[in-house]
Parts: structure tokens; sequence; C-alpha cells
């Protein structure tokens, strides 16, 4: 491939874009893979309703009960003279395997219903149940009675006066011990508003330690439509299990069963589990983010519980990922099924410490002195670890007293930017109401790379001025608070800009990590109860992924990021950008080749829930040129075979 690409440069010295762009063979080289990096935080949108195939909420009865009632949040109790309780802490079916003091209130909890007179029906319910017509589902319940009782599971309407299906267990009692049942049942029609319903006549109480409910053609208990939305996108790295719930998160939890493992409630704020009431239900362990990692070609990053978790629990966690059979935690994980270690490299000491909203050391001495101590543990298990330091950079003194003292051991540096500050300061200025409006947001999105750029080569200076060999780990960038509205193709082309940007600079900036936050359920692949597809973000990195495993071309004049080109054995991909609101771009390409795909990505609307439509881009090869014009917001993918 490499005599190739010479004979190739030899023929063809440059490439020409309008008159002042210019692409240079000569300067193809390799880049990061890791440029096409996500997050993964694993709760809110992104694990809870968006990859996890769990169907209920709240299935470990987490938090307060309803007023007057009894029942746990997001459920109904059905009967009359039935008595509901929410037991607390000492007869709990769910539980977690180390503390450290890391209390949070109502993680513990079970769900106890007393029926107050026989014959009478009893039970708890939950609606919103997206049934799909012939498609089996998994359950599973947890529960304690002491006597035998008949409990009946039906699949009804939301009045419940349809019964689509219906299993009935046969429940005894064992004393202290829960029971487990595993059933499948399916539903004989479509209803996406749909209720579950467990009902009793026997005058006892039920306790239900945890209930649950999935399709049965689950992917380590992820949705395989998600799973596929997420392949299309081609991730290189996948960072979990946060963000800002690294600092809630104990790995050793994952240890247990699914049902089994406790709640984890957030400490100061709910920012990490916004739509589940404050609470994570540990769907995923360390086990499957693995083999998703495995599933879409993507390398793990993990980030420890700097805060909470001991140096030697963090160890622990190294040692179970890529210790063999002579370790006691790989020991525990060949036991579990896992014979080959993991092979994680990439690891993140804490996400954002420093900030208000993390525990832990708020300065750069403080964080440097706790974070030298989980280095100094995860290094003696594997000491070719790749560590990244956190903090709120870039800024000049956590550089100084923080990165610098760590960088012998954590020479990656974590960046984290959120655009634009518009929209940060006031959001309101968000607005598609008008023309005026929409055109006014467009801008302030689109051109907010210019800040994002400007703050990479801030902290590029901050760090060379050290004198270490620091690299960026660009693992957060996103437009803020696009997690809690719908994407368009506005914040496609900030995206695809944002992409530009990450392959012509993340050499000069020595960068070689970038992460989005985040594609599931928050940016690039928008979920629905029972289906999945990309947003004009995704359709983004869709695209830019055809550049991945290519030979990066340098580009002259390209400081607005229009342009980025690879080569590979041959074929040059060109992906295009005209981020004008209004006015089309003639592009010029000085080059004898043959067109082998032309593709443009464009859209007369700019407002919430747009995409872009994919169609075939109008290009000329002749005379040694190959020429197109791009209509404005819109973004092109040429694929030419060199001759």
């Amino acid at each position: 491939m490499h005599r190739r690409l010479l004979l190739l440069c030899a023929l063809i010295i440059s490439l020409n874009i309008s008159t002042a762009q210019t692409i240079d063979f000569n300067s193809a080289t390799d880049y990061s893979p890791y440029i096409f990096g996500h997050n993964l935080e694993h709760t809110r949108a992104a694990v809870n309703g968006g990859l996890s195939a769990q169907m209920l909420k709240n299935r470990k009865f987490a938090g307060k009960p309803s007023r007057n009632e009894g029942v746990a949040s997001k459920w109904f109790g059905i009967g009359e003279k039935v008595f509901f309780t929410k037991e607390d802490f000492d007869d709990v079916y769910v539980r977690h395997l180390h503390l450290h003091n890391m209390h949070r209130w109502n993680e513990l909890g079970s769900q106890a219903i007393q029926n107050l007179k026989g014959g009478n029906t009893a039970g708890l319910g939950q609606y919103e149940i997206a049934l799909q017509k012939g498609k089996e589902y998994t359950l599973r319940t947890v529960t304690r009675v002491n006597m035998p009782i008949k409990l009946n599971v039906e699949f009804t309407n939301r009045k419940g006066d349809k019964v689509y299906a219906r299993h009935t267990l046969s429940l005894s009692p064992s004393g202290k011990e829960w029971e487990i049942c595993e059933f499948s049942m399916k539903s004989p029609a479509d209803d996406n508003d749909a209720a579950i319903r467990y009902t009793f006549t026997e005058q006892t109480t039920l306790k239900f330690g945890a209930l649950s409910m999935m399709p049965s053609d689950n992917f380590h208990g992820m949705r395989k439509d998600v799973v596929a939305n997420l392949k299309a996108i081609r991730p290189r790295l996948l960072r979990w299990p946060g963000g800002n719930f690294a600092g809630e998160y104990r790995w050793k939890d994952g240890l247990l069963p699914v049902d089994e493992r406790a709640p984890l409630g957030a400490a100061t704020e709910i920012e990490t589990q916004p739509y589940t009431d404050g609470y994570d239900y540990h769907e995923i362990n360390t086990d499957d983010f693995i083999a998703l990692c495995r599933e879409v070609g993507a390398e793990p990053m993990l980030t420890i519980n700097a805060a909470w978790c001991t140096p030697e629990e963090c160890a622990e966690w190294v040692e179970y990922c890529n210790g063999d059979e002579t370790t006691e935690y790989g020991k525990i994980r060949i036991e579990r099924g896992f014979k080959e270690p993991f092979n994680v490299k990439l690891w993140s000491l804490g996400n954002e410490m420093g900030y208000s909203h993390m525990e832990g050391p708020k300065g750069p001495e403080g964080y440097a002195a706790m974070a030298e101590k989980h280095a100094d543990a995860m290094l003696k298990v594997s000491p070719d670890l790749k560590l990244c330091s956190s903090g709120p950079y870039p800024n000049d003194n956590w550089a100084q007293k923080s990165a610098a003292a760590l960088a012998d051991k954590a020479p990656y540096v974590s960046l984290h930017r959120y655009s634009p500050d518009y929209a940060a300061n006031n959001r309101g200025l968000i607005r598609y109401t008008t023309p005026e409006e929409i055109k006014t947001t467009y801008n302030k999105t689109v051109n907010s790379l210019t800040v994002n750029v400007n703050i990479a080569q801030h902290m590029r200076k901050s760090l060379d001025a050290t004198g270490k060999n620091l690299m960026i780990s660009f693992d957060e960038w996103n437009q803020w608070y696009a997690w809690y509205r719908p994407s368009c193709v506005t914040e496609g082309i900030f995206t695809a800009r944002m992409l530009h940007f990450f392959l012509n600079d993340s050499n000069p900036l020595n960068m070689p990590i970038v992460c989005y936050f985040q594609p599931v359920g928050e940016g690039a692949i928008m979920i629905e109860p029972t289906s999945s597809h990309l947003s004009a973000n995704g359709q983004m990195f869709a695209a830019m992924a055809t550049h991945q495993d290519g030979k990066l071309c340098k580009i002259e004049n390209n400081e607005d990021y229009s342009t980025a080109a690879t080569i590979t054995d041959g074929i040059l991909t060109i992906t295009l950008i005209n981020a004008a609101y209004d006015t089309p771009r003639d592009f010029d390409f000085a080059i004898n080749g043959k067109i082998r795909v032309a593709k443009l990505y464009s859209s007369d609307d700019l407002t919430p829930y747009s995409y872009f439509e994919e169609s075939k881009l109008k290009a000329s090869a002749a005379k040694g040129h190959i020429k197109t014009t791009l209509p404005p917001h819109s973004v092109a993918l040429l694929r030419i075979e060199l001759k």
C-alpha cells in the first residue's frame, strides 16, 4: 500500500479546492482512530430507556412510596382492601457488595402487598408497556410468600378490560429465601400503551424483591436494534460508565446477578438520572460493556470512581479486566465465563474532578495526591495502562499543579466542552419560530466550532508550558443541553464541522482521544419504545466514518474546516461542508480521477426533528478537474479512484 501511495504521489502532487485550498498527498499520514470515540454514560437516556432492553421502570422499588398508598414510584396498586408498604434495608432482595461509607438513602427496597380479604384481587401493575405482536418476552419475578399462592401475570390494555396474555405462577413459602421464577410470554397484538399486571386472591402477604421484563432476543440485556444503530456510526472508542455517573458507580456490584444489584442513587443532584427519579438500576455491568465494545468494534475506556473507590478497589477492577488465572480477580472473571482477558488499557482517573458537582478534592494539589495513589495501585497490576487525569481544563493552574504532577503516570489529560456559549448562558436564544430566529440559531450553533478550536489550542499551550509530554483527551463534546431536546440538521452541521476539526487538527494538537457525549438516546441515535434510528448527528457520524482506516492528508488554507481528505489503496475520500446559511459553494478539484461515490446530505429544514436527505451529488469529472456545488447547510461525500 505504501509503495502504491508513493507512485500516486509522483503522479499527483496536490489537489486544489476552489482557488485557495490545497490537499497535499505527500503529507498522507496515520492518525488516531480514537477521534471517532463516544461516551456511553451508564445511566440517563443512554442505558435506561436506551440501550437497555429492560421494559419495566423502577423494577427494584427504589425511592419513597406514593403518598397515602405505599406503592413504589412508576407502579400502581390493584384491588380494594389492599395494604401496600415499601420495605427498606431489613427485608430486601437487592444489595451492595461494598459501601465504603458511600451511603445513599432509599437505594434498598422491596414492595409488600397485603391482601386483607380472601377472594379479593390484589396486586401491582405498570402502564406504558410497548407490546409487539408475536414477539417473545422473557420475564422474571423475585418473590417471597408465607403461604402457597397463585400469581397471575397478565399483559392487558391500559384499562385492564382486555387480556392479551396470561401466565400463572405457583409460589410457595421458603422461609427467608427469595423465590426466582423465569418464564416467557407473547402478545397477540400490538399495543404501545399496554399494561402488565401481577395479581393474586389469597388472604396473605406477597413481597416483590425485583421484577423484570425484556425482549427474549436481547444482546447481553441490550436492545439489538440500538446495538445495530450504534454499530452503524462505527465508534472506535467507548468511554464508560461516566461522565458524572462515574462518581456514583460501584463496579463490584456488577459481580452480582442483574436483579440483585442495588439501585445506585445520585449524590448531590439527579443530572445523571433525570428520567429515573434519581436512581440507576445497574442493568449492564463490565462484562456486558466489554461484549458491546467487541460487537461494535470499539476500544473500551473505563472511568474509575476516584472519590469513593479505594486505590485497592480500582486496582482490583484492572485485575478483573486484565488479569490471568493466577490473580484473584482474573480468576473470578474466568469463573464467570470469560477466559480471555478484556485487555482494557485506557482508564480515566475520575471525571471532572475539582468541579462542585463532583465529590472529591476541589483543588489541583488534592486531586493529584489522590489520583496518584489510584494510578500507582492500578499500574502495579498492569504497567502498560494508558491513564487520563481529570480537572477543570483548560486551566493553567491545574495544568501546572495536577497534569504535570501526574504526567509520568497519566500522560492523557481530559478536556470537556459543550457549546455554544450563548446556549449555556441564555438558553432562551435557541429559537426557531421565525425565519430570523432560525438563521440566528443556526449561525451561532455552527460557528461555535471556533470557540472549541480556541479552547483546544489554549489547552495545548497550557500543557506544553509544563515541559511534560502530555496529550489531550477531548473526551466529552456536544451542544449544551442537547440531551434534553430533539436533534436537527442545525446540530448535524455542527457535528460535521467538529469531526472535520478533529480529523484535521488532532495530530498537531496531540489530541489522540475524542469522545462525543453521547450517541444513544441523546444525540446520534433516537430511541422509540420499539424502534430506533439515526438522528441528523448520527447521519454525520456514519458519513464521516468513511474516513476511518485511511491516511490523513494535510489541507492548507482550510481554516473553516470545510474539507477533510483521506486516502486508502488509491481511493481518495473527501467530505465537504458548506456551512453557509443561504449561499451555495463551489468546489473545484484539480485531479485526474474517476468518481466512484458522490453523495449529498442536505435539507431545507433546520428546525427540531429535521434530518438530512441523502441524494446523489451532481459532480463532473473532465479535463483533470472534478467540480461540484453544494447547496447551503449541506455535506457531501466523494470517493475518487485516482488515475
